[in-house]
């Protein structure tokens, strides 16, 4: 969940494609630009709060009352394949941890200019000057703002500020691919691979980024393409976890981010995942083992994921003694028991809650595992 809210908050997004801000001549970051283009789109998101027709007055007085925006990104590997960085390296890290730091600088300073303007949002206003000044004080004390320069600080306890929360990193996935760009900050899948859509059960999506680079340098192979064409497969899990908790250090909402781990990735290995993303101070964090679910929205094959072995059945002496849990005793005696993922089959996960499609995805009622999702 990229977007933390509070009850009848309203989730209020937009990306910057960041692929848009690399000077593709100099190999390097238009920095002004990005600036200009977070503060437009700042005032933008701040405009649509209050040309949303709310249809609910709990979120209209909660949407009005903290004017809470989600600028978030797409397009981050692209602007480091231009920029000739690898995803994930020392190098490419630092480049990262810099364009977020300037995003979060600039959003907020942007908000405050806006606060000037316009007034801070209403939850931080108090009924009178000194419990404002109070307000706006702790505000600044939190986690995430003592993060941010002292200047910054300063001005949101002089003047207020405009939004009760401006960044997140949003999967982007339709918007980033119908621009032709990687989604949110994730880095390429492939650059040649499936993609299950409503529009057929697998469409062929090639990187317009590989043609682009092979045209401006023909000298290069098609086949062996510079180190800075890396794959989210070929990076290690612990470089996707790296990457997510140095750009989280400029988000003050949270992250969508898939740490791609291969085939055979054991609980342990998982779990360790988990406790680096805790460590490194991300707010939430996705393991995906690849071919861990019968079907997934990306593979490298245009054909249905299976089961590298088949489960095999030994035949043992009559007279060997079998162990036989409690539980599979219960689910043998039960002659309308299916365990499986499809809906109203008992959760093969908890062996207790009934699968249900929930939200399009089918989703145990006990545990709440999702099992199978249909978008």
């Amino acid at each position: 969940m990229e977007q933390p809210l509070a009850p009848f908050s309203v989730c209020n997004l937009a990306a910057v494609n960041l692929a848009e801000m690399a000077d593709k001549d100099t190999k390097t970051v238009n920095f002004e630009k990005l600036k200009r283009t977070v503060e437009v789109g700042v005032r933008m998101q701040d405009n649509v709060i209050n040309a949303t027709p709310y249809f609910l007055d709990e979120n209209k007085k909660q949407a009005l009352g903290e004017r809470r925006v989600g600028l978030g990104v797409m397009g981050l590997h692209d602007l480091l394949i231009y920029c000739e960085t690898e995803y994930g390296s020392e190098e490419g890290n630092v480049l990262v941890d810099k364009v977020f730091e300037t995003i979060a600088t600039t959003a907020y300073r942007a908000s405050v200019e806006l606060a000037k303007e316009k007034g801070s949002f209403p939850f931080l206003v108090g009924e009178t000057e000194e419990e404002t000044m109070e307000l706006r004080k702790r505000f600044t004390q939190t986690g995430f703002m003592k993060k941010m320069p002292e200047d910054i600080r300063e001005s949101i306890i002089e003047s207020g500020i405009r939004n009760s929360h401006l960044l997140t990193v949003a999967p982007t996935g339709s918007t980033g691919t119908m621009v032709g760009v990687s989604t949110g900050l994730e880095p390429y899948f492939s650059f040649t691979y499936f993609r299950s859509g409503r529009l057929g059960k697998f469409i062929e999506v090639k990187a317009d980024i590989v043609q682009e680079y092979l045209d401006r340098h023909p000298e290069t192979d098609a086949n062996e393409l510079p180190k800075w064409f890396i794959s989210a497969m070929e990076l290690t899990p612990e470089a996707h976890a790296d990457v997510q908790c140095i750009i989280q250090r400029w988000i003050d909402s949270s992250i969508s981010k898939t740490v791609n781990a291969p085939k055979g990735y054991t609980v342990d290995q998982v779990q360790k995942v988990y406790e680096r993303l805790y460590k490194g101070g991300a707010k939430g964090g996705t393991v995906y083992v690849d071919g861990s679910r019968d079907s997934q929205v990306l593979t490298l094959k245009a054909e249905e994921n299976q089961l590298d072995e088949e489960v095999q059945t030994e035949e043992k002496p009559a007279d060997e003694k079998k162990v036989v849990l409690v539980d599979t005793i219960n689910e043998l005696r039960s002659t309308n028991v299916t365990i499986g993922s499809e809906v109203g089959n008992t959760c093969p996960v908890c062996r207790k809650g009934e699968v249900k499609d929930i939200g399009g995805c089918n989703t145990c009622t006990n545990c709440g595992a999702q099992l199978k999702c249909g978008l």
